[in-house]
């Protein structure tokens, strides 16, 4: 993958040692040619007569006609064949459709068994996610209304690792490598509303909890991320968690920040009461990841015994044998 990305930046072609090779690669290409025609679709829905509950959405939520363009949001209509059939008139395959995650196959045990593929992606407001060159590999999709789940991802497809892709990424990475720092916050709309509030170096995970792939990603732009998760407890938690997956990984020098929000608060509503200077004041506040882990021990507790003292020096230590590298468990 390395290879492939030096080699787009210098124009120049990867050669394929086997026609296996070349067939695998052409495959790839398919589905990302796929995605890209599904996002360009997506986007011409949000300004159609079906998107208006989208577009809507998406200005209530302060979301500028330059910030829709730049993350290239969209609408799904509330159709099970609407993107099918729009895709399949362009030329591509129904089998391409599927492998590419935009359409989905009815359980054969079910009561649509032998039914054609259907749209995945139905009466949501969508979110392209791509890869680190900026090609589109996989959708998010926020559903307008009360319905079930909240948002939907893309499944995992030869074109798009949920652990190792990061939102944002593509238009973060050149503004993170200039300011010297990126910020990893909880989603999409987090990730939108800091590029609102003059954070253009945010990123977000889809949907779980930090992994080490996209540790390792975000330590290629800079030696010490920030972590600013919400301010709720389920944010906490996270934040937490996040810790808890560096501790293994940490080197000397290369580590994680954090960022506590004003409990209640995601980035938007930060922005919303506080404007962009509110922001920014926060992001300049941050802890370092020995407190995380610390606050994390020791919060709440009573250590006014002999017993429990002891407790919590074995349970640092316990933590602290998890650092593999020996200089910083030192």
């Amino acid at each position: 993958e390395t290879v492939e990305t030096l080699a787009a930046e210098a124009g120049l072609e990867v050669p394929r040692s086997s026609p296996e090779d070349a067939e695998r690669e052409q495959k790839r290409l398919g589905l990302y040619e796929a995605c890209e025609s599904a996002c360009v679709w997506f986007e011409k829905q949000l300004r159609s007569a079906s998107g208006g509950f989208g577009l809507e959405y998406l200005r209530r939520r302060g979301i500028s006609d330059e910030g829709i363009k730049t993350f290239r949001l969209g609408w799904a209509p509330d159709s099970r064949e609407a993107l099918r059939k729009a895709l399949e008139a362009e030329g591509f395959d129904r089998d391409v459709l599927v492998e590419a995650g935009l359409l989905k196959t009815p359980d054969p045990d079910g009561p649509s068994a032998g039914r054609a593929p259907y749209d995945t992606f139905r009466g949501r407001v969508m979110f392209p996610i791509t890869d680190r060159r900026g090609r589109v590999v996989a959708f998010g999709g926020r559903i307008i209304g009360d319905g079930q789940p909240k948002y939907l991802n893309s499944p995992e497809t030869p074109i798009f690792h949920k652990r190792r892709t990061l939102f944002g990424f593509a238009t973060a990475r050149r503004p993170a490598l200039e300011a010297g720092e990126i910020v990893v916050v909880e989603g999409y709309m987090d990730v939108i509303a800091m590029r609102r509030a003059g954070v253009p170096h945010a990123v977000a995970p889809l949907g779980t909890a930090l992994t080490e792939e996209q540790l390792h990603e975000l330590w290629r732009v800079t030696s010490e991320p920030t972590v600013c998760f919400d301010g709720d407890n389920a944010g906490q938690k996270a934040a937490r968690r996040a810790a808890d997956v560096a501790l293994p990984l940490l080197k000397p020098g290369q580590s994680l920040k954090f960022c506590i929000l004003p409990p209640g608060q995601d980035p938007d509503d930060l922005l919303k009461s506080g404007g962009s200077s509110a922001v920014k004041e926060t992001l300049a506040a941050t802890e370092p990841l020995v407190n995380i882990v610390w606050h994390d021990e020791t919060d709440g507790r009573d250590f006014t015994t002999p017993e429990r003292q002891a407790g919590l020096k074995r349970a640092l230590r316990d933590r602290v044998r998890r650092i593999e590298d020996r200089t910083v468990q030192e």
